[in-house]
């Protein structure tokens, strides 16, 4: 058994650190982790400028806790000056049919993958714990601290360093092995482990992700804008929803998979086989109609344990409000109406536009046969602002880029 590693520098020091990140990483999957990386807890300054940039634009929305820890994030050494290396983790959470699917639901609602199964943060932060104590105990002396989408951590840069994958245009990490699907999670040891290799971006001149975006929230490949983004406004953003955004939300009434799920590298993926993350019956195609009806204590009960729970009733019942409204349906009208009243002002209004909406629904022109041309090997057309622009990777920033990192972004 280990009980420490040598002086750095040393022949020793460095034989105890390669056996010491061997042992990590056949525990870490043991644990369950799909992927295992190691990296200095260091970031290159182009993070940072990158954050301080994406900051300056305005484009995190309402996010203010991302600029009021920025210092934190951009340097793993700002949060904890002592940490030496980052153990990076990634936990496969691949569904195990098309998310997109759901769209064409209309009277149903889209809730994200990540949100369908358990909490992530419960589901990832308990084995990282399991892996920490047993860190602990097998190298003496050493001390670690473990990050789950809560503290200011940069962990796609960081994933990107220690091999994990790539930040890809879309500004999600991209696994070869795992395609879009990976929660992430860190630790930060004082341990002096050797870094892995990094990951080298392989999206190529592929842009299905850019141009599948439904509010054309990517100003470029690898910028995200979240105030135009479907998770940030139907998770983040507290009050109305824009009214340019209402009609490109369809059914989607927590999160947004579009851009993950077309990714080309998914057909690497494998579907998960955790338990805590297999989808609830009740939320993988609820009943608009049965949402629309809930009140706090029903809201609460149905989303125990679940990451949707932490956006409250109101929030929620103003997206299904949206997706009433655009699902045609003129039997779900009563259901709008019936909200039209209702004690939070911002549920109120997108049920009286969701009532206005359905009695519109019969002199809506249905779409020419053509608006799903060839534009893209998802069978859209590129949206303005995203065909012809740059297309070369810059280094990596940690930005907003997933529902649940939207959620959650540390």
């Amino acid at each position: 058994m280990l009980q420490s590693i040598e002086a750095p520098g040393t022949r020793e020091s460095v034989e105890a650190g390669r056996a010491a990140a061997e042992a990590i990483r056949a525990e870490a999957l043991r644990l369950g982790f799909g992927t295992v990386g190691f990296t200095e807890a260091l970031l290159p300054e182009a993070v940072r400028a990158r954050l301080e940039d994406f900051l300056a634009a305005g484009m995190h929305g309402s996010m203010g806790w991302m600029a009021d820890r920025a210092a934190q994030r951009a340097q793993p050494r700002g949060l904890w000056p002592e940490a030496v290396s980052v153990v990076t983790l990634g936990m496969n959470y691949g569904p195990a049919e098309n998310p997109l699917a759901a769209l064409a639901r209309r009277d149903r609602g889209a809730i994200s993958v990540y949100a369908q199964g358990r909490d992530y943060h419960d589901v990832v932060k308990s084995r990282l714990k399991q892996l920490g104590r047993w860190m602990v105990q097998r190298f003496k002396g050493s001390e670690l601290k473990v990050f789950v989408d809560t503290a200011p951590v940069a962990e796609k840069p960081l994933a990107q360093r220690a091999g994990l994958g790539w930040q890809g245009k879309h500004t999600n990490l991209v696994s070869r092995s795992h395609g879009s699907w990976l929660f992430l999670g860190e630790v930060y040891t004082t341990l002096a482990l050797p870094p892995d290799p990094p990951e080298r971006d392989h999206c190529g001149g592929c842009h299905r992700c850019l141009d599948i975006c439904p509010t054309a929230a990517f100003p470029a490949p690898y910028r995200l804008d979240a105030r135009r983004c479907l998770s940030y406004l139907t998770i983040e953003h507290k009050g109305p929803i824009p009214e340019e955004f209402r009609v490109p939300m369809g059914n989607r009434i927590y999160g947004c998979d579009d851009c993950l799920a077309v990714c080309p590298w998914n057909k690497f993926a494998k579907a998960h086989s955790e338990p805590g993350f297999a989808p609830r019956a009740a939320l993988r195609a609820p009943k608009l109609a049965d949402l629309a009806a809930l009140d706090d204590a029903g809201f609460r009960a149905l989303f125990s344990g679940s990451p949707v729970k932490r956006i409250g009733r109101d929030r929620f019942v103003r997206n299904v409000m949206i997706a009433v409204g655009n699902s045609g349906d003129p039997s779900l009208r009563p259901v709008a109406q019936a909200r039209a009243e209702d004690a939070d002002p911002v549920v109120a209004e997108a049920a009286r536009w969701a009532v206005g909406r359905l009695d519109e629904a019969g002199t809506i022109a249905p779409p020419p046969s053509h608006a799903c041309g060839a534009g893209s090997a998802t069978g859209r057309q590129p949206l303005p602002g995203v065909a012809g622009v740059r297309r070369t990777a810059p280094n990596g920033v940690e930005v907003p880029h997933h529902p649940r990192r939207l959620a959650d972004e540390p």
